[in-house]
């Protein structure tokens, strides 16, 4: 499977969630965010857990974002830098804000 292959399957999955959750796309990058923090924060409670559970949310964040720009760039319809920052602040704000917090 080709890397643009990949982002392909990566967007239609996106947008069948979308679809299905009736949620925006923001509201859904908050909540996989929140999801991913919680569930490595469960299940690493050693030190370090906290930097760890934060770590993954943000290369989450950025592992989405480069296969968005990915597919964006196979079909020449690329969105301006501002809006793929937008989309890893949503992802990452809750996130660290637990972090800061615990």
């Amino acid at each position: 499977m080709t890397l643009i292959e990949i982002a392909s399957l990566f967007e239609d999955r996106k947008a069948s969630l979308v679809e299905l959750s009736g949620l925006d796309k923001d509201a859904l990058h908050i909540y996989f965010g929140l999801a991913l923090f919680l569930l490595i924060r469960l299940m690493w409670r050693w030190r370090g857990g906290w930097v760890i559970a934060w770590l993954a949310v943000v290369a989450m964040a950025i592992g989405g974002e480069w296969l968005d720009m990915t597919r964006e760039h196979s079909r020449s319809t690329i969105q301006p830098d501002a809006a793929h920052w937008h989309d890893i602040w949503n992802t990452i704000f809750w996130p660290t804000v637990l972090m800061l917090v615990g």
